[in-house]
């Protein structure tokens, strides 16, 4: 049998070992590593935040929390899970810590019980990126106002899981570990969010 060739890595598998590569630089001291690590993450873990919250200046002063927060608990990273992974259970905590001194009582009210378990000290000093391009924002804003729309309607814990799943595209095992519950409840969170999803957007398209 001729020699086995070089196993070929996706894209994720490929993103995670830069991760860890800049991880372990930025541990010894390095922060221009962790500049980078900022680089590439911030724009996600802003998206995710102002999806939760709905409030657009107060996501960037949060997404900056979430990485001076990382910053800080970075000697205490265990390279068990993804960077990303361990990043949005700090970005969960910051917004759970933000919601208690808030104390928003509004519609999506946070539910207490989804934040309680496994807390972690949660995330580096430089600005999100803004977004997409004015030229895609034109394209599919109207499509976009709709489904932020429609998931601000949905509990916090199902808006949270269907941004995990979809938009940063977390596997099962890795969403359970940053929310702190099974795959079981967030395969049945998932369920009933895109359900939920799809009868609003449908209600919308029909009421147009």
């Amino acid at each position: 049998m001729g020699p086995v060739g070089p196993v070929a890595l996706d894209a994720d598998d490929g993103d995670s070992a830069e991760d860890a590569q800049l991880v372990s630089r930025a541990r010894e001291g390095d922060m221009r590593a962790y500049d980078v690590l900022v680089t590439r993450h911030r724009g996600r873990v802003f998206a995710m935040i102002r999806n939760m919250i709905h409030q657009e200046a107060e996501a960037w002063d949060l997404s900056q929390e979430v990485f001076i927060k990382a910053w800080q608990a970075l000697p205490r990273f265990e390279a068990k899970a993804r960077f990303t992974t361990w990043l949005y259970r700090i970005a969960h905590n910051v917004v759970y810590d933000w919601t208690r001194r808030k104390k928003i009582e509004s519609v999506g009210e946070l539910n207490d019980e989804i934040f309680e378990r496994d807390r972690i000290d949660p995330a580096s000093a430089t600005t999100p990126e803004a977004g997409e391009a004015p030229d895609e924002a034109l394209a599919r804003g109207e499509l976009r106002v709709k489904i932020e729309a429609a998931l601000a309607k949905l509990t916090p814990e199902h808006r949270e899981a269907v941004l995990l799943k979809d938009v940063q595209g977390l596997a099962y095992k890795e969403i359970a570990d940053v929310m702190g519950t099974s795959i079981g409840t967030v395969m049945s969170r998932l369920f009933y969010a895109r359900q939920k999803l799809q009868t609003l957007l449908k209600h919308e398209y029909e009421n147009r």
